[in-house]
């Protein structure tokens, strides 16, 4: 693994970022049954066109997004006194190779941690379920796999809630290896449109 010593939303945290898979869109690579995503080109582009500007893609932001960071803190020391863990917070980090990447919202002694801080229709959505959304799969998996975690802790959290869920997701070799073979082939493909753009 690659550190990159840069605040999160930073210039420098951008940068280090750009033009590569990130585990937070790994969900456009590869779906959480383990089949190829219908996403991959669209990403392929978004990515190519980050590398040629030499600025990511504009973000979207909105109030809940916002508010998710804004809370991120206080679900990190509520996890904390639950689990009585102490939580190290890291920047990005690539594979040596820098075929992928990702910021994780905590790292434990033995694990990582990926933190919601939903609405609350979600957040009630995500207790009666009981473990990690199908939709964070990607997000959680791949991040074991840059990490070599054999566990990561999916956390919601609501403030005005007197509720909160901290599941365990365990490390999905099979998953993971299907989804480095597809890396591997999308960052292939990638690189053949690189260099007909004349990107390095």
């Amino acid at each position: 693994m690659i550190a990159h010593d840069a605040a999160q939303g930073s210039p420098e945290w951008f940068l280090a970022r750009l033009g590569i898979p990130t585990a937070s869109r790994f969900s456009e690579l590869l779906t959480s049954q383990g089949k190829p995503s219908a996403s991959q080109t669209g990403y392929m582009y978004e990515l190519l066109a980050e590398q040629m500007a030499g600025t990511p893609e504009e973000s979207f932001s909105n109030a809940w997004m916002e508010r998710g960071n804004e809370l991120e803190p206080m679900a990190r020391e509520y996890y904390e006194i639950q689990t009585g863990l102490t939580v190290e917070q890291s920047g990005f980090v690539t594979t040596d190779d820098r075929s992928a990447g990702g910021s994780p919202d905590g790292l434990t002694p033995t694990g990582g941690i990926e933190i919601k801080c939903p609405k609350r229709a979600n957040h009630i959505a995500y207790l009666l379920g009981g473990k990690c959304p199908a939709k964070y799969t990607q997000q959680v998996q791949g991040l074991m796999w840059i990490f070599e975690r054999d566990h990561w802790d999916f956390v919601s959290y609501h403030p005005e809630m007197p509720a909160q869920l901290i599941v365990r997701v365990d490390r999905d070799d099979k998953w993971i290896g299907a989804f480095v073979d597809e890396l591997y082939k999308f960052n292939d493909k990638l690189a053949k449109a690189r260099q007909k753009l004349g990107l390095k």
